[in-house]
C-alpha cells in the first residue's frame, strides 16, 4: 500500500477524536494539503522540520499550543513549528 494511504488512515482517525496530529514525516503535509485542495475536513497537522528544529523547542512550542490554542483553530490546518 502507498505510504499515503498510512497518512489518510492517521488524519482519519485524529479527526474522529477530535485530535491534532504532530509529525515531522513529509507525507503529512502531502495529505494535508490533498484534504485542503479537495475540501476535507481534518483536525490539524502540526509539522516540524527534524533539521531546523530541535526536540526541546518542539516540546516547548507543542506545550505552549497545548496551553493557549484551541483545538477548533487548527481545523484544516497546518502549523509549522518553530512558532
Amino acid at each position: 500500500m502507498p505510504v499515503t494511504f498510512y497518512m489518510d488512515e492517521h488524519i482519519h482517525r485524529a479527526t474522529e477524536i477530535k485530535q491534532i496530529l504532530f509529525s515531522q514525516y513529509q507525507d503529512f503535509l502531502i495529505e494535508s494539503n490533498r484534504r485542503q485542495s479537495q475540501n476535507i475536513q481534518f483536525s490539524g497537522v502540526i509539522f516540524a522540520r527534524q533539521s531546523i528544529v530541535s526536540i526541546g523547542q518542539c516540546i516547548n512550542d507543542l506545550e505552549l499550543i497545548g496551553k493557549l490554542g484551541y483545538p477548533e483553530e487548527f481545523i484544516n490546518q497546518v502549523q509549522f513549528l518553530p512558532l
